[in-house]
């Protein structure tokens, strides 16, 4: 018993040191977020709201944009429901089968963000754990409310508007595809992401991230279909 409990107490260790490399993106994204938010003329409470209702860093900063428009809800539908789409594709090989108590493994299921993903894929299979998973899970969550809270409180207190904080995603997700590709080769994933925003630039320009969501989407349900086909024949 007593050395089972140091076990878990390593995992739980661990997890926190792996979500350290993820934090160092998600507490200065999550400052953008408080900080866009004061900048909106939101209030500050819905920095915090968002931040745990949702978890969904890319979904958070549109849906700030669109409520500060006060965009249809329709439309913040169907933005939810196409932008965080991807998460499907994250079931395929994102390790929940490791999490056996149910609460928990809803939690593994909400807090299954982006940056949480690039991370476990890169550790070995025989590494994995579901205290190790949680942790780094729990943790990412914790910096990025945290962030969120810090960045209102500057909002609060800066005098004059930050330009620029909109790319502050943007430069996250490129770093995330680009350790992604070097960790595990994905060479045609990233040709289909790179051909659906070319295609998407050309025939829709004024609503690009949209289009090259849908076709990427697509294609990747595409890839999988045929994968599975020739492991299925072989």
């Amino acid at each position: 018993m007593e050395q089972e409990r140091l076990t878990r107490r390593t995992q739980l260790s661990q997890g926190i040191r792996d979500s350290f490399s993820a934090g160092l993106g998600i507490f200065p994204l999550g400052i953008a977020l408080g900080l866009l938010i004061m900048q909106a003329g939101l209030s500050w409470w819905l920095a915090p709201a968002l931040s745990s209702a949702a978890f969904a860093g890319s979904l958070e900063l549109l849906l700030v944009g669109m409520t500060a428009a006060v965009t249809p809800l329709a439309a913040v539908a169907l933005t939810v429901f196409v932008v965080n789409f991807r998460h499907v594709f994250y079931a395929f090989s994102f390790p929940l089968h490791l999490v056996r108590h149910p609460v928990a493994k809803a939690y593994a299921v909400y807090a299954m963000i982006d940056e949480v993903y690039a991370v476990n894929a890169s550790l070995p299979g025989h590494e994995r754990s579901a205290p190790r998973l949680l942790a780094m899970q729990f943790a990412c969550e914790t910096y990025w409310v945290g962030g969120g809270l810090v960045g209102v409180a500057l909002g609060a207190a800066l005098p004059a508007p930050v330009k620029g904080l909109e790319f502050a995603l943007c430069a996250l997700f490129t770093v995330l595809t680009l350790d992604a590709f070097r960790s595990r080769e994905e060479l045609p994933s990233l040709l289909l992401a790179g051909a659906s925003v070319t295609v998407a630039l050309v025939l829709t320009p004024g609503t690009a991230m949209f289009t090259a969501l849908l076709l990427f989407v697509g294609l990747l349900l595409a890839r999988h279909l045929t994968t599975a086909r020739k492991v299925a024949d072989a």
